[in-house]
């Protein structure tokens, strides 16, 4: 795809995918999707799904921090998204991803 075809789609007031520029993508959201989960949902924007899930468990809080809870954040990106992701242990961009997410909870108290 060439900058040339993009710009022309753009004096027509379209997307690559066609849409108009003001145009959204079909959004849907479905809830408690996972029996595993004591949160569950995913979220599908156009062709594009994110799955999230959230389980609990009662344990000990670290020594220096009695009164609060402890929370663990951890991303899956399985082939199916991508070619580029592959099964196992966790890579690079679901690593970074977990880092950002737990920043993001963590500051927001």
């Amino acid at each position: 795809m060439n900058n040339e075809y993009i710009v022309s789609l753009l004096k027509e007031d379209k997307r690559i995918d066609e849409r108009k520029l003001d145009e959204y993508r079909k959004i849907e959201i479905k809830y408690n999707i996972s029996k595993n989960a004591e949160g569950s949902a995913s979220c599908k924007i156009g062709e594009t799904e994110v799955i999230a899930g959230v389980k609990m468990d009662i344990g000990e809080p670290y020594p220096d921090a009695l009164d609060q809870g402890v929370i663990i954040v951890t991303a899956e990106l399985t082939p199916v998204a991508s070619p580029l992701f592959e099964l196992g242990p966790p890579g690079e961009w679901a690593t970074e991803l977990a880092r950002v997410v737990d920043r993001g909870i963590r500051e927001s108290k």
